[in-house]
């Protein structure tokens, strides 16, 4: 029986993020991971168009989602988790670390204490070394901390899906100036990745096309240590950490960082509803 994932990409070209589906060839099994609900920061409005994409392919397949996986909280885009499990059900699950980044941010949304930091928005929290199935395949957790807290790259086989930990080797890693982001943990979490087998495929969860290049999700651990242009197997810790600090003071913050990470720390769901009926995201002044 084969042991191979087959894997189908989509591109969000709004947020730059791939969501890749994650597929079980023996028994059409599969897991989604890093989805996309759409959001319209002008007006306020979600809508569904990514996540519908992904709907059709499940159902024109046949395919049985077991998982809806999301490699951290996200900072860029929301996740459209929730909605994928209404349609096609699977559990959500995440890093276990995402408890630390929950209260992180239930302190600078000042988010009352009705809000649970443990973790229970989720279906499952997921440890470093654990194992879970997808069908006949056997997925590891791995925790790549640094961009964030909760940061877990999934590895199935030959492939490994490592979430904004790093990047194409043209672009380099992730930032680590979100609160409870370490650049020196980040390094160690992406000598991790670079100590898989060379031949590991690397897939993305965001690229940005620098240089005019096209856009691409897919890399190798081989390519990444002889070509990352931040870090590999000639660059110290030191070096790395001078070098991200740096370069993070130049960034702005992602457009769409508030609602984001205010609704992804709720695995996906909206914040509830007030008397009217309407959910609300909050904007903290001169924090981020």
């Amino acid at each position: 029986m084969s042991t191979q994932a087959n894997v189908k990409t989509f591109f969000d070209q709004d947020t730059f993020t791939y969501t890749h589906i994650l597929i079980d060839p023996n028994t059409k099994a599969c897991a989604i991971v890093d989805s996309v609900k759409n959001y319209d920061a002008k007006s306020g409005r979600t809508t569904t168009e990514s996540a519908d994409e992904i709907v059709a392919y499940v159902q024109q397949n046949q395919l049985t989602v077991t998982w809806h996986l999301e490699t951290h909280v996200h900072a860029d885009h929301l996740s459209a988790a929730p909605y994928l499990k209404e349609k096609l059900g699977g559990k959500i699950a995440i890093g276990d670390q995402v408890q630390t980044v929950q209260k992180t941010f239930q302190s600078i949304f000042n988010i009352g204490d009705d809000f649970c930091t443990n973790g229970c928005q989720f279906d499952v929290l997921l440890s470093d070394g654990d194992h879970f199935q997808i069908g006949d395949l056997t997925a590891e957790v791995i925790h790549t901390p640094g961009h964030t807290p909760a940061c877990v790259t999934f590895l199935v086989g030959d492939k490994a899906f490592v979430g904004d930990t790093i990047f194409m080797p043209d672009m380099g890693t992730a930032r680590c100036d979100f609160p409870g982001g370490d650049a020196s943990t980040l390094y160690h979490s992406i000598q991790k990745i670079l100590s898989l087998p060379d031949e590991t495929q690397l897939y993305m969860c965001h690229d940005y096309a620098p240089n005019g290049r096209d856009y691409s999700y897919l890399t190798t651990v081989k390519e990444q240590k002889e070509n990352n242009i931040h870090v590999g197997t000639k660059v110290s810790s030191q070096q790395f950490k001078t070098m991200r600090t740096l370069r993070d003071q130049e960034l702005e913050m992602p457009a769409l960082i508030v609602p984001s990470v205010q609704v992804n720390m709720r695995a996906g769901y909206l914040p509830p509803k007030e008397a009217n009926g309407v959910s609300y995201l909050k904007v903290p002044l001169n924090v981020l």
